[in-house]
């Protein structure tokens, strides 16, 4: 367990380093990305999307698994919230410069305004929770 964690930690410095690095952290370049002046942050999302298909197939063709249970993909459905999910995600997005795999590389960067972001995010999910617990209760 204790290996699993160091291995996830070191991944985890690693994937913020390269998104420093790369530029993918930088309010401005974002705005860029999101007026059409710019597309360094969709190469940077495709090349992503990219190593983790690759990752994810290689993972799943070896059956190697971090819990030690065999690796499921499973495919996530449509419903009638995910276009306003997906809407507000880019907007926040927009708006703070952020998505939440750049959040912690932000405060990282001692980018003070992240933490805000930051707390946002961490709103946002402890409400969908709670708004879910709700649902299932009715």
């Amino acid at each position: 367990m204790r290996h699993r964690n160091l291995f996830l930690f070191v991944a985890g410095i690693f994937f913020g380093f390269v998104l420093s690095r790369s530029g993918a952290s930088d309010f401005r370049l974002i705005h860029a990305f999101f007026t059409g002046r710019d597309f360094t942050v969709a190469g940077i999302m495709a090349i992503a999307i990219a190593t983790a298909c690759l990752g994810m197939r290689l993972l799943k063709i070896k059956n190697i698994s971090l819990s030690g249970e065999p690796l499921r993909i499973d495919k996530k459905g449509l419903h009638r919230f995910s276009l306003a999910g997906a809407a507000l995600f880019g907007l926040g997005w927009g708006m703070t410069g952020s998505c939440p795999g750049t959040i912690l590389v932000q405060v990282g960067e001692g980018k003070v305004l992240a933490l805000f972001t930051l707390s946002g995010l961490a709103f946002g999910t402890w409400l969908y929770s709670f708004l879910l617990d709700v649902k299932k209760k009715k």
